[in-house]
């Protein structure tokens, strides 16, 4: 009896983690905004990825590109790099810590590849999908140095967890410009999927 007891406590966390798992595997393969089609004119934007995070690339002028991305404000701080990453802070910011900032990065022109990927959108797309990163800002927010001179964090709105990741922000950006994309993107390959890779 003990040994059944002992056995239900240790499989009971991983119920959660298994609806979780099931429930990205369903809802991030059903598109949302399904009957939209990249234009063969347009503005090109990129959608990076790192195999963990994604963010949305903007241009910024000849040779000039900016990008966005959301997160937990404790994570990005303080992991400028992977081996910096601690148990605590990932635990911190599944579970929700209720602060997040916009990570605006300042780049040069780059290529494009399988972790770059260029999307084209109409004016229209474009405009929406400004708006939706624009409006992630928390008004009046006092900027922080990032991790080089050429990129800063603010604060920003929403609160970050295992259920609004941000890939799912960057899923909810693309969702707002009419984009095709899943209906729910809490990893990285949930937003990926959609994007073709650069031929």
């Amino acid at each position: 009896m003990l040994l059944i007891i002992a056995r239900r406590i240790l499989l009971a966390p991983l119920i959660p983690i298994g609806l979780y798992l099931a429930a990205e595997g369903v809802l991030g393969r059903i598109p949302v905004n399904n009957g939209w089609t990249e234009p063969a004119i347009g503005i090109t934007i990129f959608i990076q990825s790192n195999g963990v995070h994604t963010g949305i690339v903007l241009p910024a002028g000849p040779g000039k590109w900016r990008a966005y991305g959301w997160g937990d404000r404790d994570f990005y701080l303080n992991t400028p790099r992977w081996q910096d990453m601690r148990p605590g802070t990932v635990l911190n910011a599944l579970v929700g810590s209720g602060r997040t900032v916009m990570h605006v990065d300042d780049l040069d022109d780059f290529m494009a590849d399988e972790y770059w990927r260029p999307l084209r959108l109409r004016p229209d797309e474009y405009a929406r999908l400004r708006n939706a990163i624009a409006s992630s800002f928390e008004p009046g927010g006092q900027s922080v140095p990032g991790y080089t001179p050429r990129d800063r964090f603010y604060p920003a709105r929403g609160d970050y967890s295992a259920l609004v990741t941000c890939n799912v922000w960057t899923g909810h950006v693309l969702k707002a410009a009419g984009v095709r994309t899943g209906a729910w993107t809490p990893f990285a390959g949930d937003v990926m999927r959609w994007i073709p890779r650069p031929r």
